[in-house]
């Protein structure tokens, strides 16, 4: 009997090993898998920066004053929660973006698409980095983890001329206002009816100096400055879904946040259909578009259309 004992411990001790051995071969490739996913993304990001900042030393676009244009620091918002930056850029998945924002200001956990699109475009909780001196600016910008998101360059063009000139709301500004003001540069007084064409949206926007174009179609390189601003993370929206989820997890937001699958509007459009707006271009329409934002394609490694 005394024996048996011990060797019964031994076939139990042999068996728990076994059992323990059999579990980490289990999930070794799945952490293994994950390890390898984390270090892909982490590749692609430096390969990101990389480009941005061959290309903000080719065309010599740092500067060394250290001050920020008024311009950006408007497009920059401040979440001290979780010490976040985010530069809005519209028509790259902002809307999005500021009802995570919000959450995160209020540190709350909700449903996203409880939180209308007009509340999130006209709430008074969001923090912009103009509202501080430039000396806390600076400060906020050297310790807060900077994120900004890019589109190709056409294709958020285009989103923005169908979003904001092709709704079905007649009450809309844009469709009122900033339709009707540009369609009276190119058209006849007797021919203003009719929705705002493409060309005459080109048209208008190559008359206007960039900088102070309305920020739904200011180039990007305008609006968020990342030669001057050292962004951490630099988000795409071709890969706007898996890039904001590492965002959530690399700031510290509670678990449950992750990026909302939610349709903005009906208005997003690829490669293919966003071509189709440039078939009827003349040379010169195309060759001005692709001046004007010249850098957006460069800076963020998209090929020029």
């Amino acid at each position: 009997m005394m024996e048996k004992a011990p060797r019964k411990m031994i076939i139990i001790f042999i068996s728990l090993m076994c059992f323990v051995l059999a579990f980490y071969i289990s999930v070794q490739p799945r952490n293994l898998k994950t390890l390898d996913l984390e270090q892909n993304w982490l590749d692609v990001q430096q390969q990101r920066k990389a480009i941005l900042n061959y290309t903000c030393t080719k065309f010599k676009l740092y500067r060394h004053d250290g001050i920020l244009d008024p311009s950006v620091a408007k497009m920059l918002y401040v979440e001290h929660n979780h010490k976040f930056i985010y530069c809005e850029v519209p028509k790259v998945g902002c809307t999005s973006w500021k009802r995570i924002l919000l959450l995160l200001t209020m540190n709350i956990s909700r449903d996203f698409s409880e939180l209308p699109q007009e509340s999130v475009h006209t709430a008074r909780m969001y923090t912009k980095l103009s509202s501080y001196s430039p000396n806390k600016q600076r400060q906020l910008l050297n310790n807060y983890t900077k994120v900004m998101f890019s589109r190709q360059p056409f294709e958020r063009l285009v989103s923005a001329y169908r979003d904001k000139f092709h709704r079905n709301r007649t009450d809309d500004y844009y469709i009122k206002s900033i339709a009707g003001f540009i369609k009276s540069k190119f058209r006849k007084s007797n021919e203003s009816e009719g929705p705002l064409t493409f060309i005459e949206f080109v048209r208008f926007i190559l008359q206007e100096p960039p900088k102070h174009s309305d920020i739904h179609w200011r180039p990007m390189s305008l609006l968020c400055d990342p030669c001057n601003i050292r962004y951490d993370i630099i988000g795409k929206f071709e890969n706007l879904k898996q890039d904001s989820n590492h965002v959530l997890m690399d700031i510290g937001a509670p678990k449950d946040f992750y990026y909302p699958h939610i349709r903005e509007h009906a208005t997003d459009t690829g490669e293919e259909a966003s071509k189709s707006y440039f078939r009827n271009l003349s040379s010169d329409h195309l060759q001005g578009l692709v001046s004007r934002y010249y850098l957006d394609f460069k800076l963020f490694g998209y090929p020029v259309f």
